[in-house]
């Protein structure tokens, strides 16, 4: 059964038929489908099904029309003509500027320490894979390592650029960002150790670290970048080690 063999993968309890799940006394549920695995909030079921969906959807859109390297993740990375990077994604999330980067050229790597967060990004992947647009680069540029950025981003060499994206509270009231935003804050927290990251990207990276912030906040650790690619409501700040060679 493909819940079940979730479960196993993940170590997650196995809440067996649909109906037993009222009786689960956890603030949120992974639901296996026979098309998707979809996290939902046990207290709030108008909210709805979260997901990650590599193949159609918002995600597919922007890899279409986008803007490609014009993008301004794009510049913050520093993709630039004959430089794709090794990128590791210290907070990965729902995936989907990793994937884009991957659609890119470059080679992601993607950490996230919840369990039903990564999960949700290795079913992601596997569909991905099985899919005949996506599946001939997907598995060569795009992969997942589930654990805490902290402890993982000492473990790992030959990465270019970290990118981070921490957990923030939010402002905005819009439907799609309550949404996401409050099962991510309920789940992940506020990322408490959001600062400590900063300062282990950088001993990790060999060209940059960039960091996604929104527009009203402060930079991460209090460390003033070397530039910033400001957006309306968010930014890239970008923390240069060294020049990205010319090709």
């Amino acid at each position: 059964m493909r819940a079940e063999n979730v479960a196993q993968k993940w170590g997650l309890p196995f809440g067996g038929e649909l109906r037993d799940l009222n009786k689960v006394k956890s603030a949120f549920y992974l639901l296996s489908t026979d098309e998707q695995l979809q996290l939902y909030k046990t207290d709030e079921p108008k909210l709805g099904a979260i997901v990650v969906d590599f193949v159609g959807g918002a995600v597919a859109h922007r890899r279409k029309f986008g803007g490609g390297r014009g993008q301004d993740i794009a510049k913050a990375i520093g993709l630039k003509h004959g430089f794709e990077p090794n990128v590791l994604d210290a907070t990965a999330g729902l995936g989907r500027d990793a994937f884009l980067l991957a659609s890119l050229g470059c080679k992601v790597t993607m950490m996230e320490r919840q369990l039903p967060v990564a999960a949700l990004l290795d079913d992601g992947l596997e569909r991905g894979k099985n899919d005949a647009e996506l599946g001939g680069w997907l598995e060569q540029r795009l992969s997942l390592i589930n654990e805490s950025s902290i402890e993982g981003m000492e473990k790992l060499s030959d990465i270019d650029v970290v990118y981070l994206d921490p957990m923030y509270p939010h402002r905005e009231k819009s439907a799609a960002v309550k949404k996401e935003m409050r099962v991510f804050q309920t789940l992940v927290g506020s990322d408490p150790d959001a600062d400590d990251l900063l300062d282990k990207a950088l001993a990790l990276a060999k060209y940059r670290v960039v960091v996604k912030r929104p527009s009203y906040a402060e930079p991460l650790n209090g460390k003033k970048p070397s530039t910033s690619i400001k957006m309306k409501k968010n930014r890239f700040d970008v923390y240069v080690n060294q020049g990205i060679p010319k090709h």
